[in-house]
């Protein structure tokens, strides 16, 4: 064969890069490819520093070009790390370093809310994205678990005669919750107001920095904590996640249309569908609906709400939970792409909602 350009992108089309199970032509990692008598030079771009797969695929790349060409050719192998897209950047009530705030929740709880935003801020993390996540669930925090930060406090910061919290950061993600002031072992009973007051806290006595996506875990159903967000800050949009069945989705229609309400009018950017089918472990290509199928498909289309993720249910999601490693930070595995895929549909939902709408105003209760 020929050393020319268009053979030896047919050769690398062979390499398949594992998180997507695309060939790295196809998946956009070839960037360019460069030929010089009996020299080859091959760019290789990929979407962040810490990509798992990096040196296995350049090592693909250099196997499939020496058994073709022979080990005599000049192989240079360049990699680069590709730009990160910004969020367009919508005011929000005061905290100009954070481009969009978004509220993950659901109409009613049991649905793995805190699950979804969890990894879906690692997933964001991973690319790039600068992410922190608020746990609005007062009464029952459970972000420091879930991370595996529960034991730690936060420390401050005097910044202009003002004391500010530094959040947690793990997983490249920042976080703050009740949940590291208060003792675990002990019941949360707060009336509402003093709960409203604690949520505050948490937004604007915090150096966050700059974000491209602070994410609210908020807690079930429709309650004084979801007003006091919209009342507080801006919100850009809505994430509503809802199971499969028809209970689940009865609740998630009431949290979607608590958001499109007349005053309220929060932007609905999607719907993630956890817990969508049981597959086990050793049989990946198996589906079983277990909780029913086709519920928020038909939720998406009688409400025009695009359905961002289906989640399925693995026994790993819930051992990572409990054990402070999110699912999204293994990669290879089946849950891990659907994260990945969850995060890439976001952004985009994001960036089409502020390229067509103004920006979200606070609610203002007369």
């Amino acid at each position: 064969m020929n050393i020319t350009k268009e053979n030896i992108e047919s050769i690398l089309k062979s390499v398949i890069y594992p998180e997507t199970g695309n060939d790295i032509v196809s998946e956009g990692i070839v960037e360019n490819i460069e030929i010089k008598g009996n020299s080859i030079t091959i760019s290789l771009a990929f979407s962040k520093a810490t990509d798992p797969f990096m040196n296995s695929v350049k090592r693909s790349v250099k196997t499939v070009i020496e058994q073709e060409f022979g080990t005599g050719i000049v192989l240079d192998l360049l990699t680069k790390i590709k730009p990160q897209e910004k969020a367009k950047k919508p005011r929000n009530g005061g905290l100009s370093d954070i481009h969009n705030i978004i509220a993950i929740a659901s109409g009613k709880g049991g649905v793995g809310k805190s699950t979804i935003t969890v990894n879906l801020a690692v997933s964001l993390a991973q690319k790039g994205y600068k992410v922190a996540v608020i746990d609005a669930d007062i009464f029952g925090p459970s972000i420091p678990k879930m991370f595996g930060v529960e034991n730690i406090k936060p420390s401050g910061v005097v910044e202009n005669e003002q004391e500010l919290i530094l959040p947690i950061e793990k997983y490249g993600v920042k976080m703050l919750s009740v949940g590291f002031f208060v003792d675990p072992s002990n019941a949360t009973i707060w009336r509402g107001p003093m709960a409203s007051g604690v949520l505050k806290q948490l937004i604007f006595h915090t150096k966050w920095g700059e974000l491209d996506y602070l994410l609210f875990d908020m807690p079930p159903g429709t309650s004084d904590i979801h007003l006091t967000l919209v009342q507080t800050v801006a919100v850009t949009g809505a994430v509503i996640v809802s199971t499969p069945q028809d209970v689940a989705v009865a609740d998630a229609r009431k949290g979607l249309a608590m958001f499109k309400a007349d005053g309220i009018e929060v932007p609905v950017l999607g719907i993630a569908e956890n817990m969508s089918w049981f597959t086990p472990e050793e049989l990946p290509e198996n589906k079983y609906y277990i909780f029913g199928k086709g519920g928020v498909a038909k939720l998406s289309q009688e409400t025009g709400t695009k359905i961002l993720a289906q989640i399925p249910i693995v026994q790993s999601i819930c051992e990572s939970g409990d054990s402070g490693e999110p699912i999204a930070i293994q990669t290879g595995s089946l849950v891990h792409k659907a994260f990945s895929d969850f995060a890439d549909n976001f952004v985009e939902a994001v960036n089409h909602r502020n390229n067509t709408l103004p920006p979200t105003k606070q609610v203002i209760v007369n």
